[in-house]
């Protein structure tokens, strides 16, 4: 016999919405949403903390080139999700900025390989700095594995999302 309710739920069943999502997935959604919705707006001052007239968007090739270093047009497009069109254009901007210098492809006489300039990583590295003191003081009280796990977490759920 069951106890306590109607019967319906047992104990440690997820609870499932009209729509048939269960409410951790439903959690998820609206916790991700919210975090995504801060990303972008924490991208644009980031952006702008690097050049005043840096495109948000393109504070993403920044951080992807000083990540990875030297990479193809094609590569960085791939990996943001835009077009060639729109990637050439993103790089005149950063390279009309001083940010971003292109180079010949030793590998490949018709290709070119971007990069920081000096004047674009030091800017990305003050930038980067910031952001982490900022998130080092914001996560103050949290114990260090716990953020270690939120890292371990987040990057898990990345590697799921790239397949």
């Amino acid at each position: 016999m069951h106890e306590g309710g109607n019967g319906g739920e047992r104990r440690g069943e997820a609870q499932a919405s009209p729509s048939g999502a269960d409410q951790e997935y439903l959690s998820l959604e609206r916790e991700l949403t919210i975090l995504f919705r801060r990303a972008r707006a924490n991208q644009g001052e980031m952006a702008r903390e690097v050049h005043p007239d840096l495109e948000s968007a393109a504070y993403g090739l920044l951080i992807r080139l000083d990540e990875c270093g030297r990479q193809r047009a094609t590569e960085l497009a791939g990996y943001i999700g835009v077009g060639k069109a729109t990637m050439s254009r993103q790089l005149r901007a950063l390279e009309d900025l001083g940010l971003v210098a292109r180079e010949p492809d030793p590998a490949d006489g018709r290709a070119w390989l971007v990069h920081l300039t000096e004047e674009g990583r030091a800017r990305v590295s003050k930038v980067r700095d910031a952001r982490r003191g900022r998130y080092v003081s914001q996560l103050a009280h949290w114990d260090r594995r716990e953020v270690s796990e939120l890292a371990r977490l987040l990057g898990q759920l990345n590697r799921v999302m790239e397949r």
